[in-house]
């Protein structure tokens, strides 16, 4: 079945005549059961259908059915938001003592998460250069019992050599995860390139309204049962409306996908060319470190990149965007509308972005492109104005 066929009719009710096109929603925190038996056979295998609310309802195992169906996994897991995807991930393998490998240029909660929580645990945190690859079997100690990867990297968008880093994973008997959020299941298949667990943000691109928060994560067999219990203590549930949101951005997110990455790789080629950006940090550009490895192993590019500004002036950030008429201000991105935030890598030391201009990241809606394309050219031309218009 192809892709868009998939995202069309994974997760829909079938077999049932006549049938609603789309599953019902399904609120319960509890099910009732009519004979003890049928209860104490439910709960041996509490992962398998409904028992309690919290474990997932009709309408939660529908998106984790059509999200597993485009991974190609064995089993899906919806949870709350994307941080509680991943940080059950990287609970299920951490243990007393050990030690994790997690790319310098995660997204920052994540760094937070191992630094703060995890460490007061005393579990051990060694961030890397994304660009490592197979070198990566040097940081690798007898403690270690995860290689956490995400690719492209926040904000600053460094690819990954996935294959190189699983191959060494796996000669040591090590479990891989990546946060494969900017590509989603349809232009990245991280299992297939044998990582043990894919996550994504469905707040992003899945729900693609901007109006819910939802995690997803995708497992192989061999580490889902881990994976499962470890998100089941945690308790970090997905919602059923949530769920409901993110079955209805399945079905357009092939086409809002592709209209969106056309966008964004558009006006990327052409901020190129303009005298006040220093680079353009998009993965899909030939110019762009890394741009070898990304088309080998993704298939597409989404609305999400940066650029770097060639002025040094600490104000030239907010002279840009505060100059901005169609992209808003605001976190996240994945929706239908523009945004335009501030990165800050200079906290990074893998790799090294001290003594560059400011990094600004752009979120490409679904406006019109004229209408984006001359909105950051006016920005850009105000940079050698100096004053920002008035939003």
């Amino acid at each position: 079945m192809k892709t868009d066929t998939k995202l069309v009719t994974a997760g829909r009710p079938h077999g049932a005549s006549p049938a609603p096109v789309n599953p019902p929603v399904v609120r319960a925190s509890t099910f009732l059961f009519d004979s003890l038996k049928s209860f104490q056979t439910a709960a041996k295998t509490p992962f398998d259908g409904a028992f309690y609310g919290r474990v997932g309802t009709p309408t939660t195992f529908a998106f984790e059915e059509a999200i597993c169906a485009l991974e190609g996994g064995h089993r899906s897991i919806a949870t709350a938001s994307g941080l509680a995807a991943i940080t059950a991930t990287i609970t299920a393998f951490a243990e007393a003592g050990g030690h994790l490998l997690v790319p310098d240029t995660v997204y920052e909660p994540v760094r937070r998460f191992c630094t703060r929580t995890l460490g007061r645990m005393g579990i051990a945190t060694t961030f890397y250069d994304p660009s490592i690859g197979a070198g990566i079997a040097e940081l690798i100690t007898e403690a270690t019992t995860l290689i956490y990867l995400e690719s492209p990297g926040s904000g600053t968008f460094e690819v990954q050599d996935i294959p190189a880093i699983v191959d060494v994973a796996k000669a040591r008997g090590i479990a891989t995860a990546i946060d494969a959020t900017w590509a989603t299941p349809l232009y990245l298949q991280p299992l297939s390139l044998g990582v043990d667990v894919s996550i994504h943000a469905a707040t992003k691109y899945i729900v693609g309204h901007s109006d819910g928060m939802l995690g997803v994560l995708t497992t192989n067999a061999a580490v889902y049962d881990k994976v499962r219990a470890t998100a089941q203590d945690l308790g970090g549930c997905a919602g059923v409306e949530e769920c409901n949101l993110a079955l209805r951005g399945l079905r357009t997110l092939g086409v809002r996908l592709e209209r969106q990455g056309a966008a964004a790789l558009e006006l990327a080629e052409w901020l190129e060319t303009r005298p006040e950006v220093a680079q353009v940090l998009h993965p899909a550009l030939p110019s762009f470190p890394g741009h070898e490895i990304w088309a080998r192993d993704f298939t597409g590019s989404s609305g999400l990149f940066s650029i770097e500004l060639a002025s040094h002036d600490p104000d030239a950030a907010r002279l840009f965007i505060d100059s901005l008429q169609h992209f808003s201000i605001g976190f996240s991105w994945g929706g239908f509308e523009s945004l335009v935030l501030p990165m800050h890598p200079e906290s990074r030391s893998l790799p090294l972005w001290e003594g560059l201009g400011p990094v600004i990241r752009l979120q490409i809606g679904l406006e019109a492109q004229d209408d984006l394309k001359g909105d950051l050219g006016q920005a850009l031309d105000r940079l050698t104005a100096g004053q920002p218009d008035a939003r």
